[in-house]
């Protein structure tokens, strides 16, 4: 079994679609960061719930996508993740000794789950700047998607993120380091979630910047959920240990584009495959 595989789910673009986006800073008043992205996954392989691989129907997820942050004031912010367009697709399945096919495959087209969120500056001007965010996830996708009526855009629960995040420049080296710490209470019997994330950024020439994410998600597993049989994507009791490189590049002072690939260490209830995001990002 291979070791290092990449992993994906669209846990981490919904729940923690902001990964570590502004970290402990908040946009200053009027000023903002906003992101058109379009995330990537496909997949034959699963992480059981032991944390073994096993061989699963192909599955696909393609994600089109808004991210912002702005500021209302030097210290609130708001917060919106809106994927615009999510298409999950399952392949059909055909005999390797007779080549008949077994099942069709089927596709789901929708929006995907809203996520709006508040973040707030516990700290302002100071060396370490610390903020308290909280998300609001709206289900407003789908559940029962396809001719099968087992694809999914969304996991149909609402929840509540709550995060702490911490940042410290190191001005005038450019360099970053952001931090953070969160839970996630879930309705319709999902388990409650513990969040860990680190990010470190480095800018060259005030151009580009390369960074390394950490991102953990632990499942309390105080509840059981119902999982659709035909859906490896919106599992209850996920958990995951991944990291992954990003590069943004600005094109000038409000203008740029980045790139990013997510890789596991571990993974349950999720599938393992490649999670390639490419944006184009504006800054107010």
């Amino acid at each position: 079994m291979k070791k290092n595989i990449f992993l994906s789910t669209l846990l981490v673009i919904s729940v923690s679609f902001s990964s570590l986006a502004g970290g402990g800073w908040t946009p200053k008043k009027k000023k903002g960061y906003f992101k058109f992205g379009q995330n990537m996954l496909r997949s034959s392989k699963f992480y059981s719930p032991s944390g073994d691989i096993i061989d699963i129907t192909t599955i696909s997820l393609y994600t089109t996508s808004i991210y912002g942050e702005y500021g209302l004031t030097d210290r609130l912010a708001t917060i919106v993740y809106a994927p615009l367009f999510v298409r999950n697709t399952i392949n059909k399945q055909e005999s390797r000794q007779t080549g008949m096919v077994i099942s069709d495959g089927d596709m789901a087209n929708s929006i995907g789950d809203l996520d709006l969120g508040i973040k707030y500056a516990l700290t302002y001007g100071k060396s370490i700047a610390l903020s308290a965010s909280l998300t609001l996830g709206i289900p407003t996708g789908i559940t029962n998607g396809g001719e099968g009526q087992i694809l999914q855009t969304g996991d149909g629960e609402f929840n509540q993120l709550i995060k702490l995040e911490a940042s410290k420049s190191f001005y005038p080296v450019p360099l970053y380091v952001s931090t953070l710490v969160g839970f996630i209470n879930r309705t319709k019997g999902f388990s409650e979630e513990f969040h860990f994330g680190i990010e470190v950024g480095y800018t060259f020439k005030d151009k580009l910047t390369t960074t390394l994410k950490v991102y953990n998600v632990s499942s309390f597993k105080n509840v059981e959920a119902p999982t659709s049989a035909g859906n490896a994507i919106f599992s209850n009791d996920t958990e995951f240990f991944s990291y992954g490189p990003e590069i943004s590049y600005k094109i000038s002072d409000k203008l740029g584009v980045s790139g990013s690939a997510a890789y596991a260490l571990s993974g349950k209830r999720i599938l393992a495959a490649p999670n390639y995001n490419l944006g184009v990002f504006i800054t107010l």
